[in-house]
């Protein structure tokens, strides 16, 4: 696949998702003429700020594509930041806690995508999970502080694995070499982020317009069963349509989509109910109508290293 071939399948993704954007636009203007008359409207005035949001997400992206493998890293590691910085902050710690989280974010963090920018895969699939996994606790003990010891800890262990490593396989897919597919990798990434996202956005249309039965009441009351059934039926079927940008025939896409919905609903489910935990209800308020960085990103979280490991084991030789 030459790269002119690849940037056009790039454009035409970028295109039909800006399509969508427009007549999403369109939609909240006529529903803010018509059902609100102009004024204040909680559910219309929601989902307008929701597709505002969409779309300075969408060009951010966009200019990390147009930047390539460098954008893309540069991109992630300051959404890597920021969300462990919101991880963080809704964390209990103390003042023994203090080289364990500078640890996290001015070396752990740094190292582990500077290891995805040489493509040292070897070292990056365990340096958090085995190496940060281990230091960290050192770090806190040697501050000399055991009050909630085993709780401080392991909420710097998850923030670093949640927010840096498992967000990280996003970038790491620009390190998978599939035969046939050179040059296209970026596309890997596009494939991911408009499942996840699709699958989130139908799952709440779904709900919305037939939901009935809560999943998890308790951890996230928006969740129905038929907003789940119908969100990740309607994203699968749009991964395998996709599936002309991927290394994927349309079952392989489908199945892939499915997965990617499935793992994303569970990083859903479990990010809520650390925040159910924390008493709260976003995880920041740093996007306009999506809430913080991890409110946006919880999808991805889970899904983001299962998409990886399925392409570097099935389709890397």
């Amino acid at each position: 696949m030459t790269v002119t071939a690849s940037t056009h399948a790039t454009w035409m993704l970028f295109g039909g998702v800006a399509g969508v954007l427009i007549l999403a636009s369109a939609i909240g203007a006529l529903l803010k003429w018509r059902v609100a008359q102009g004024g204040p409207h909680p559910v219309i005035d929601n989902l307008n700020a929701r597709v505002k949001a969409w779309w300075a997400m969408v060009a951010v992206i966009g200019l990390a594509f147009a930047f390539g493998k460098g954008g893309v890293i540069v991109l992630f590691y300051l959404i890597s930041f920021y969300a462990l910085r919101e991880f963080i902050s809704l964390a209990y710690t103390r003042r023994g806690d203090h080289h364990a989280i500078a640890v996290a974010f001015f070396i752990a963090l740094p190292v582990q995508y500077f290891l995805i920018w040489i493509e040292w895969y070897g070292l990056y699939a365990i340096f958090i999970p085995v190496y940060a996994f281990l230091v960290l606790p050192i770090l806190a003990a040697v501050g000399g502080d055991t009050k909630r010891f085993l709780e401080r800890t392991s909420k710097v262990q998850w923030g670093l694995m949640v927010c840096v490593f498992c967000i990280s396989h996003v970038p790491a897919l620009l390190t998978l070499e599939i035969p046939g597919f050179e040059g296209r990798e970026l596309l890997l990434i596009a494939f991911l982020v408009i499942v996840v996202q699709g699958s989130d956005v139908l799952q709440y249309v779904w709900g919305k317009l037939f939901g009935r039965r809560k999943v998890a009441p308790e951890l996230s009351p928006s969740k129905t069963w038929e907003g789940l059934v119908g969100g990740v039926a309607s994203a699968t079927a749009l991964g395998a349509a996709l599936y002309w940008a991927t290394p994927f025939n349309p079952w392989q896409a489908a199945l892939m989509a499915l997965t990617i919905c499935v793992m994303g609903f569970f990083g859903g489910l479990v990010m809520s109910a650390i925040k159910r935990d924390r008493g709260v209800k976003d995880w920041g308020t740093m996007i306009e109508g999506h809430g913080g960085m991890l409110d946006r990103l919880d999808s991805v979280v889970f899904a983001a290293p299962i998409y990886f490991h399925a392409l570097r084991y099935w389709w890397v030789p």
